[in-house]
């Protein structure tokens, strides 16, 4: 089955269970005609000698049709409408006086111009749960309270970050806080398994070193470098190591300023549609090199496009002390 999605101010969409496609209305020189009954050469007798003229009533023409090409799923509005009112906790006062809309399933389906299945996937990649029946994304502050009983935990009992069991845990941290937000931050934070019948996480450290860094990162404009590093390994579990890599597409280095320094930068904030994602880029870098702009960009690439393709068409490359940069093709404002 296939539906068009989008509100009375957007460009309509269609979309089947998996896939989105933009809709174009195409002109052509043959009109099309509309014939009830119409019967193609191979369905007609093959006999020459018997062969007459079939009259046949037009029941209408057209000049266009509808042209659909592959898209990107429109997700960004996904996340905008489950931040209006994210949650803090079963204590939070906010969430039981908030005004806000909460949204199931249905509801997203009928908001966002995205395939069910590319929908349900991107409610995955953002971490969001379902409480009482409607999506929610967690407060950060307080996501970040639940990961740190956890990784306390971990690290009082001397469990191996490969091997984390579930029930030890909801046992150990039930009194703290809801059973399924302890089980749901494993879930955001590590890989479930079996293993001889009892569940247990790996533990990923590289999102967990990132989670702390956005918590430092988010609290200063601007962060020194090898200051940031120290305070950002000193801060993560025992036994992780922080590397600059794990923060592609939150955080960007400027290592033009002297000492050099870092700052939040989330590709979720930037804009959507690629003529303005660039002119946003462009507008807080004026050069960028392309291993600096990829995190930024690659979320653009449509089916079968590189990055490369993307640069080709809304940057101007040059060189500069011998680095290939970037810079915008048209005069940013």
């Amino acid at each position: 089955s296939l539906v068009i999605r989008g509100e009375k101010d957007e460009h309509a969409v269609l979309c089947s269970r998996d896939k989105t496609y933009d809709m174009k209305i195409a002109d052509t020189s043959n009109m099309l005609l509309f014939v009830p009954g119409c019967k193609i050469p191979e369905e007609l007798n093959a006999d020459q000698a018997s062969c007459n003229i079939i009259h046949s009533q037009i029941a209408g023409f057209s000049k266009n049709y509808w042209e659909l090409r592959r898209c990107r799923p429109k997700l960004k509005k996904l996340r905008k409408l489950l931040m209006e009112d994210p949650y803090e906790g079963p204590d939070s006062q906010k969430d039981q006086t908030s005004t806000f809309s909460k949204y199931t399933t249905e509801d997203l389906l009928s908001l966002i111009q995205a395939s069910e299945e590319e929908i349900l996937h991107q409610l995955q990649v953002i971490d969001a749960c379902k409480i009482e029946g409607y999506w929610r994304i967690l407060d950060f502050d307080y996501e970040m309270k639940l990961l740190n009983h956890v990784t306390q935990l971990i690290d009082s009992e001397s469990w191996p970050l490969s091997k984390v069991p579930l029930c030890a845990c909801l046992e150990e941290l039930g009194s703290l806080e809801p059973r399924e937000m302890i089980e749901h931050i494993l879930l955001s934070y590590g890989r479930k398994y079996l293993d001889d019948g009892e569940v247990f996480f790996e533990m990923h450290e590289d999102k967990i070193c990132r989670a702390i860094a956005q918590m430092l990162l988010q609290n200063a404009v601007k962060f020194n470098l090898s200051e940031f590093e120290e305070v950002w390994q000193q801060s993560v579990p025992e036994g992780m190591t922080t590397r600059l890599d794990q923060l592609q597409g939150l955080a960007l280095v400027d290592k033009s300023s002297t000492p050099e320094t870092i700052f939040l930068l989330k590709v979720e904030d930037l804009p959507e549609d690629n003529q303005e994602r660039f002119n946003s880029l462009f507008g807080i870098r004026e050069k960028w090199t392309e291993v600096d702009i990829t995190p930024y960009i690659q979320d653009l690439c449509a089916e079968k496009q590189t990055v490369g393709a993307l640069l080709t068409k809304y940057a101007r490359s040059s060189m500069l002390n011998g680095v290939k940069v970037y810079n915008s093709r048209r005069p940013i404002s």
